[in-house]
């Protein structure tokens, strides 16, 4: 398969300590689906994929990462900081803000129009990853 063939050339990768947990939350609010799930004998998630639209990501348990592990933290590892951030393009960003915040999201960046276009927000998950939601599709 050739590069312009694939449906995203870009797929960032997240590790969770409750991997199980986090996907079912990023399914339920962000609207992600499962597209393969490699589970360990001991329940934790050897490997994971979730789409959104012609997006995916990867997720991937603590501790089952191998050597590529070694080169991430957790948020709660460096102060509840983020080094990176991912951007979900939904149709209603309203929508997915309710859902987020009856689920328990720490909404960090409320809704609101941006000068660039769209309508968006940034809230963390449950174990504190840093995510951008929003309307503007740079496409």
């Amino acid at each position: 398969m050739s590069l312009e063939e694939t449906k995203s050339s870009i797929i960032p990768c997240l590790r969770y300590r409750d991997a199980p947990a986090a996907i079912e939350w990023l399914c339920t609010n962000f609207g992600f689906e499962k597209h393969a799930i490699y589970p360990n004998p001991d329940g934790s998630i050897a490997h994971a994929q979730l789409t959104l639209g012609s997006g995916m990501i990867m997720i991937g348990s603590v501790g089952s990462e191998g050597e590529w592990g070694k080169f991430i933290k957790q948020p709660d590892q460096i102060g509840g900081a983020e080094t990176q951030s991912s951007y979900l393009v939904v149709k209603d960003a309203d929508a997915v803000y309710e859902r987020v915040k009856a689920a328990g999201a720490k909404i960090v960046i409320d809704i609101k129009f941006e000068d660039y276009g769209g309508r968006g927000f940034s809230c963390l998950d449950l174990e504190g990853r840093l995510w951008s939601i929003g309307t503007y599709d740079p496409w």
